[in-house]
């Protein structure tokens, strides 16, 4: 489970990512609110993601291809540089627009950083350890996000908003400070694409002859379309035929991180990133997502929560572990990219429709036709991978093995 932490690169960013995602969640939390105390409209909210999010639909491919020509580090620090830099500038007046701003060109960033990542975190730890340093990284990101959300809480009540601004800014420091601690020479080197490698075209032709990396794509579209939007059929269950409280509602979402937490920890235990596991765990936290639209109150619910957390982290986790192993070096970036924008027009479409079923068909109907199209396409994805297993698809692909190898 641990043996990622045997490596000094792997620990200062692991420390470091802790400390970052505390903050940032800390900095969600203080700009909710600062928000909805300036406008009072959730419209407005909707807004600022919608803003952080269009830049990686629309850039995001561009990221990849540097993040496969240029070298991870400078421009690591670089981004994080530049987000706090973003961090300090919502102190500036300027009202709405200030927000909107730092909303934009935080997607922007986050346009060429998501591929950067991907491709950097790869090189700190062997490559028979990177599922299970995905797994870390899944529980690290989970906890920062419990603890930012409980200690942010503590301080807006006590010092406003501006000082969880500052220490989301502060944050990044331990990001740049452990970057540069770190050794190079103990890290995986990873081929580079050359410059007349044809770019962000040669990465879509690239994609459009894995057939198996699409059909992965496909399901995590899908499932993370209609089967991640938990916040919003979670608040209508409660609210209307669970009949409970605010504090239900809480009680479920720490429920939900707890077995974030947990799933993140399974998967390291065991290591297996396998498309077995992949579609396995789809077709479970489908099948469960349906049962939790006819749990009779709330502790029932929450008992199916648990593991649709759990398996929810494990089906992304194995989703980017397959996405890094099974694609050429030189093509990571690209094809990460391609997961970012995957999954920001996941999160675009797929709450708007939860919310609409949810107002259409009732909680338990959206919770119901969620899950049977959810364990519809595990189904059909299953077939679509047996039927490649028989024309292109080795053996050792499906037990976990990489079967393209860098040129």
């Amino acid at each position: 489970m641990f043996a990622p932490l045997r490596e000094r690169n792997y620990r200062l960013w692991a420390a470091a990512d802790l400390i970052s995602v505390s903050g940032t969640w800390m900095q969600v939390l203080a700009l909710n609110w600062l928000i909805l105390s300036a406008t009072g409209s959730a419209t407005a909210m909707g807004a600022v993601i919608m803003l952080q999010s269009l830049p990686v639909l629309l850039l995001g491919s561009w990221g990849g291809a540097l993040a496969d020509r240029l070298p991870a580090r400078p421009l690591l620090i670089a981004f994080q540089t530049v987000r706090a830099l973003l961090a300090l500038a919502l102190l500036l007046p300027g009202g709405d627009w200030t927000i909107y701003a730092v909303a934009l060109a935080s997607g922007v960033i986050g346009s060429f950083e998501g591929p950067v990542l991907g491709r950097f975190g790869s090189a700190l730890v062997p490559q028979d350890a990177l599922a299970s340093a995905l797994a870390l990284g899944s529980v690290l990101n989970s906890a920062g996000r419990i603890g930012g959300m409980a200690l942010g809480g503590v301080l807006i009540g006590v010092t406003g908003p501006s000082a969880l601004f500052v220490i989301n800014a502060a944050s990044y420091l331990a990001v740049i400070g452990a970057l540069l601690a770190m050794r190079l020479g103990d890290m995986r080197p990873l081929a580079v694409a050359s410059a007349s490698d044809g770019g962000v075209i040669a990465g879509f032709r690239y994609l459009l002859r894995q057939p198996v990396i699409l059909v992965v794509l496909a399901l995590s579209f899908v499932l993370g379309s209609l089967g991640r939007n938990y916040q919003v059929s979670m608040a209508a269950m409660v609210s209307g035929p669970l009949g409970g409280t605010s504090s239900s509602y809480g009680l479920l979402s720490t429920v939900f991180a707890v077995g974030a937490v947990a799933g993140g920890l399974l998967l390291a235990g065991t290591g297996r990133s396998t498309l077995r596991v992949l579609l396995g765990t789809g077709s479970l936290i489908s099948a469960l997502q349906f049962c939790s639209g006819l749990a009779p109150n709330i502790l029932g619910f929450a008992a199916l929560i648990l593991p649709i957390a759990a398996g929810a982290v494990v089906f992304d986790t194995v989703v980017s572990t397959r996405i890094l192993l099974d694609t050429r070096e030189e093509m990571r970036g690209r094809v990460l990219a391609t997961v970012g924008i995957v999954s920001s027009l996941s999160a675009i479409v797929g709450a708007p429709a939860i919310g609409w079923l949810c107002d259409t068909l009732g909680a338990r109907g959206a919770l119901l036709t969620a899950g049977t199209v959810t364990t519809a396409a595990a189904v059909a994805g299953g077939v679509a991978l047996a039927r490649l297993k028989g024309r292109s698809l080795s053996l050792a692909f499906l037990l976990g093995r990489p079967t393209e190898q860098p040129a």
